[in-house]
């Protein structure tokens, strides 16, 4: 889940900061990742960016937005988008969602193969959390595939190694605990590790929604795509909501945020349960 917070702006700033570098921070993230940032977000971003700053050697926003237009690697790109996402997950987060994907599991046909994508992975809590809802209903050795995605490429590094503090799994239970993670000992002692049964049926990627070359070729029975579409303004929602639409089999599902609301989408997706949609 991609998130954009807000820092405080320390007092001295170390470097000079004007609302020409803020709409050009704005402009360029929005033309990158699809985001769109609202004035009272002036402290974050220059919190997040003066970062790029001091670790490029530049001593001005001007001269830094001004390589990364003119000069900079991809990889500047990259570290610029991370900058401004925070990833903000936890476990079966609106466990509703995870509540209603079991009973779709269950009642679904025998034998069926289920093609789950996590659009907005994260460091990996979400689309685990989807893999354990899927083992407990089918096995872990039944048959079912989970891509993962995330525009941060930090964030994917920390979700395929699959290693979390014991506090961040409260709300996985006993048994599930037991069942699909590793508890670490000596120097990893506090650690969990989610197990390799549980992990392979997981393949993570990187992938900008607002992108128009997806490198995923299948078809998904269900897609997560939670707390991201509340980042970009309508005209964008629709393009990413028409993309996913022809990604979905025919009666699929999609489940979104908590404060998403995609009522002018009628012809695309049906409200079928709270905040959960079903392809038209």
């Amino acid at each position: 889940m991609m998130q954009v917070e807000a820092d405080s702006i320390p007092e001295g700033r170390e470097f000079v900061w004007s609302n020409a570098d803020f709409a050009r921070i704005k402009a360029l993230i929005y033309q990158h990742a699809g985001i769109s940032l609202h004035e009272g977000k002036h402290a974050m971003v220059y919190s997040r960016i003066s970062r790029r700053l001091r670790e490029t050697g530049h001593t001005s926003f001007k001269a830094y937005l001004d390589w990364l237009e003119s000069k900079a690697q991809p990889e500047e790109w990259q570290e610029f988008v991370n900058a401004l996402t925070t990833n903000l997950t936890s476990f079966f987060r609106e466990n509703h969602h995870f509540v209603e994907l079991d009973r779709l599991v269950r009642a679904g046909p025998p034998g069926h193969e289920w093609k789950v994508w996590c659009s907005a992975s994260s460091t990996g809590e979400e689309p685990y959390s989807i893999a354990m809802t899927l083992a407990d209903a089918l096995g872990v050795n039944g048959k079912f595939r989970i891509w993962a995605s995330d525009i941060d490429t930090k964030v994917l590094e920390t979700a395929a190694r699959g290693v979390y503090k014991l506090d961040a799994l409260k709300n996985v239970d006993q048994a599930q605990k037991q069942k699909y993670f590793m508890k670490g000992t000596g120097a990893n002692s506090g650690l969990a590790r989610v197990k390799p049964e549980l992990q392979r049926h997981l393949q993570f990627m990187t992938l900008n929604l607002i992108e128009d070359n997806w490198a995923l070729k299948e078809t998904f029975d269900v897609v997560f795509c939670r707390n991201v579409m509340i980042y970009f303004d309508n005209a964008t929602q629709r393009q990413v909501l028409a993309r996913i639409h022809r990604l979905i089999k025919p009666q699929g599902t999609l489940f979104v945020g908590h404060a998403e609301n995609f009522s002018d989408a009628r012809s695309l997706f049906t409200l079928r349960g709270k905040t959960v949609y079903e392809k038209v």
